[in-house]
């Protein structure tokens, strides 16, 4: 008969194997923890190479307590409950040195901070009471900024100069033209394989149980082509529903850059009611709301505006 196996070491004897990882971040740590250093912010960055173009994405926590101090006295307003400051997804061209990048804040520093755009909630008086002010006040705006976080933001861009064999400088900057063609849907539903996709969430707020107010970027890199999408989605109960897209679409093979923003928004109660129509009965509906893939598509465009930059050699 053969003998028995030696028994596995137990699971106390095999913790020092696990102890030689490398250090990485701690996701649960103190609130006065310091800024990550660049070294720890470069190893949670995440790179993917496709033809000419660099695709990095970072998803760090929500910042510590000194951190939001800091970014809401930069930007001149209070922050969203859920910010994540250190979150980035960005696409570089790397012989030219073109660049567009999302991040948190220069997103919130387009916030309206002049107090034209404000909103104001369903449920007034609730609102007044947890604020512990009088329903005679109510008339008056909530707070002094838009505090449902709608923002414009199209991301950051880097543009770059370089010099052709002419000697003539070329500017790679986004910018509308006569003959910027659409972004090719059709190109982009097709089954290619997906190289590399990543989703990242930059702030969300729940405006006080009112609501919502998200903004996210996603990407998904094929052989030939790649889609980013910048998505604001702010519902605001009973009031209003804002959907804000930016997509920004790249062609490999001929390092061509196209930006698509589009700007869309209905009354609540207006949405409610194409939800309606479209057969969705109240329990769907109440799903359906909170989801911008199954809205956006019912919102009026208010906005639309192309754009491109060619950056190959010429």
């Amino acid at each position: 008969m053969s003998s028995m196996p030696p028994p596995k070491p137990a699971a106390h004897q095999q913790q020092p194997q696990q102890q030689q990882r490398p250090d990485k971040m701690n996701h649960i740590s103190a609130l006065d923890e310091p800024y990550p250093s660049p070294t720890a912010l470069d190893q949670a960055t995440t790179v993917h190479t496709q033809g000419n173009f660099r695709i990095a994405s970072r998803k760090l926590p929500i910042l510590k307590s000194d951190p939001i101090e800091a970014m809401s006295a930069r930007l001149g307003i209070p922050v969203p409950e859920m910010i994540f400051g250190d979150n980035l997804l960005s696409v570089t061209h790397i012989p030219t040195g073109w660049s567009i990048a999302f991040t948190a804040e220069p997103a919130l520093d387009l916030v309206d901070k002049t107090g034209e755009k404000m909103l104001r909630v369903a449920y007034a008086g609730e609102w007044s009471s947890s604020r512990e002010r009088t329903s005679a006040g109510i008339s008056e705006v909530v707070k002094p900024y838009d505090w449902s976080y709608t923002t414009s933001y199209r991301g950051s861009e880097t543009s770059t100069s370089t010099s052709t064999p002419s000697g003539t400088i070329r500017k790679h900057k986004l910018a509308r033209s006569p003959t910027t063609p659409p972004i090719p849907l059709g190109l982009l539903r097709r089954r290619d394989p997906i190289l590399f996709h990543d989703e990242v969430v930059l702030y969300e707020s729940e405006l006080d149980d009112n609501g919502i107010s998200v903004l996210t970027v996603k990407v998904r890199v094929m052989e030939h082509r790649m889609l980013l999408l910048c998505r604001l989605f702010m519902r605001l109960d009973n009031v209003l529903v804002r959907v804000r897209d930016t997509r920004v679409y790249v062609d490999f093979d001929i390092d061509l850059v196209i930006r698509e923003y589009l700007a869309r928004e209905d009354s609540f109660a207006n949405l409610k009611r194409n939800l309606l129509m479209d057969g969705l009965m109240p329990d769907a509906i109440t799903v359906a709301l909170r989801d911008a893939n199954q809205v956006a598509h019912l919102l009026p465009v208010v906005e639309q505006v192309l754009e491109s930059v060619s950056l190959r050699d010429s």
